[in-house]
């Protein structure tokens, strides 16, 4: 599904409604079904006693208006007890409704955030929406949008159930005062919905367009703080201003246009509302007036009128939110399992075949995905333990598909890489990347068993210690991109792959930044702990320190030496 629908129409109609039934089938399939389906059963109850409850209180509303009328102090005080009972029972009912309704909300967000969370960050599937450029801003999607989704659902699911109740429990009141109102109450209604409906229908495409355009700004303004340095030292902050200020204009533009729609829509709804207040009175006001009717069926008439047009009209005062609630759920599938749609495949060219024993590359070809030219042709060679081999290429680009392909995340090619679980393998690309956490637990895998000892001896080894002393040592949690430089990120990086200790390891340009002889005391280490290590697109080493280089021309050809 493309993020910016141009040209494509995202409304609410049978799509939407099987979107959300497959949501719904799924949360009460799921390991907490059972929790969810005895809260729905709860809810339930609660609207059915709160609907019964409205029932009795429009008759006390009437005798007490009646009592009022006739001046009967001893039925007026009556019918107050009355009020007062009611209105306790529909304290504590309306209460525990919304509270259990906010629970079962909370427990639809858990159980569809895990499952997304853990889904998305799967099967290198995050890789795939982004490369693909199928799915956009999907934090928006994953943080705001499954918020949105689940309270926004069993919002209008259980005010469209009242309402359902609610014509049920006060037709027969409204039958039973005028069967004239009851007609004009369901006229008026079926009218209004079908105005609303044809008044309100741009807002579901804008309140989609919305949403991206507030999220794009948003990332451009997240990219800015994560880039500070860089944009200050090339003087970009033109260009970033620029590009900021067309973003506000895109979204600002577009919300004019959902104001527009909506002042159309509140018009409309407004004056609606309004008549609702008039029509009862003008039906039974001439009733009582010619004695067919008692004084207080005047105010039961305006409360049964307006429960009942209500429950017809939700169309008409929910529709901004049901526009609304379409565009979330569209934006929401593709990554909630809730849509018909595939994810992105994987990359099916390059055959991976695990082998807990062999890190191999057999007749690997890799090409452009742009152009299709063949960056390497045929490429065979073995990593063993504690080996020492250096590929060197005439393009970064085939330093980045051999470590896509290693992965599998590399779209262009054939031939067959057969490797260990990627947990088996510490691949360091030439860009290094420290996520936020404790550095304890970064560089130690998050195993326990690790001993502080352990970790310092690492760190001394490869001299990153001092760095790590600097920012407050083992325990502290920061943002590593900003307190480490990029050479002190590769180090910590590789001291990480020292006290893993994985099988093999495929380091990019080991050589910037540490240098021909930190590069062989790292490569050395590596060997030390029995580690076969794989040396990608490296000029400044020479082939004394390695078993085997490999030479890849820019035509794709290769040769292969041994020390």
């Amino acid at each position: 599904m493309n993020d910016s629908p141009s040209g494509q129409e995202i409304k609410f109609g049978w799509e939407t409604l099987a979107r959300l039934g497959r949501a719904v089938l799924i949360f009460a399939r799921c390991e907490v079904g059972g929790q969810a389906k005895l809260m729905a059963a709860l809810l339930l109850v609660f609207l059915i006693a709160i609907n019964g409850l409205n029932v009795i209180n429009s008759y006390v509303g009437r005798d007490f208006m009646t009592a009022v009328e006739r001046r009967d102090a001893h039925d007026f005080f009556v019918q107050a007890t009355n009020y007062v009972a009611v209105f306790a029972l529909l304290t504590v009912a309306a209460v525990l409704y919304r509270f259990t309704e906010e629970r079962l909300g909370l427990l639809w967000r858990e159980h569809i955030t895990r499952s997304v969370v853990t889904s998305y960050l799967q099967d290198n599937l995050h890789y795939r929406w982004s490369a693909s450029g199928v799915l956009t801003n999907p934090d928006q999607r994953i943080a705001d949008d499954v918020r949105t989704f689940t309270t926004t659902t069993l919002s209008l699911a259980l005010i469209f159930l009242n309402g359902g109740l609610t014509i049920i429990a006060f037709s027969g009141v409204l039958w039973s005062i005028s069967r004239l109102l009851f007609v004009v109450a369901v006229a008026y209604a079926a009218v209004g919905s079908l105005i609303a409906f044809f008044l309100g229908r741009p807002l579901v495409k804008l309140n989609y367009d919305q949403a991206d355009k507030e999220a794009y700004f948003r990332s451009d303004l997240i990219h800015v703080r994560e880039n500070t340095e860089s944009v200050a030292l090339l003087h970009r902050e033109a260009h970033m201003r620029g590009r900021l200020l067309d973003r506000v204009d895109s979204l600002v533009g577009n919300f004019k246009r959902i104001i527009a729609v909506n002042r159309n829509l509140g018009f409309f709804t407004t004056g609606y509302n309004y008549m609702i207040q008039l029509i009862p009175l003008l039906i039974v006001a001439p009733l009582f007036i010619r004695g067919a009717a008692e004084f207080g069926v005047i105010s039961q008439s305006s409360m049964a009128f307006a429960h009942v047009l209500g429950a017809f009209s939700l169309l008409v005062t929910q529709f901004p939110s049901l526009s609304s609630y379409a565009a979330v759920l569209a934006r929401l599938s593709p990554i909630a399992g809730s849509s018909t749609a595939e994810p992105p495949a994987a990359s099916a060219g390059v055959a991976i075949v695990e082998d807990e024993r062999r890190f191999a590359f057999e007749g690997v070809t890799l090409r452009s995905p742009h152009d299709g030219r063949e960056l390497v042709r045929g490429l065979s060679f073995e990593v063993r333990p504690s080996s020492r081999i250096m590929v060197k290429s005439a393009t970064d680009l085939v330093v980045d598909a051999m470590q896509r392909a290693i992965v599998g995340i590399w779209s262009e090619g054939e031939g067959r890489i057969v490797r260990p679980r990627l947990e088996c393998i510490a691949l360091l690309p030439d860009r290094p990347y420290l996520p936020p956490g404790q550095l304890r637990e970064l560089i130690g895998g998050g195993e326990a068993k690790v001993s502080d000892e352990q970790l310092w001896q690492a760190l001394r080894a490869l001299g990153a210690d001092g760095a790590v002393e600097r920012v407050g040592g083992l325990d502290v949690e920061h943002d590593w991109d900003d307190l480490f430089s990029l050479d002190e990120q590769r180090l910590v990086n590789l001291a990480r792959v020292l006290v893993v200790t994985p099988r093999f390891t495929v380091i990019s340009h080991l050589g910037s930044g540490l240098g021909a002889e930190g590069a062989g005391h790292v490569i050395e280490a590596l060997v030390q702990r029995g580690i076969g290590c794989v040396v990608l697109g490296d000029g400044i080493l020479t082939r004394a320190g390695f078993d085997m280089v490999i030479e890849i021309q820019a035509t794709g050809e290769w040769k292969q030496t041994s020390a």
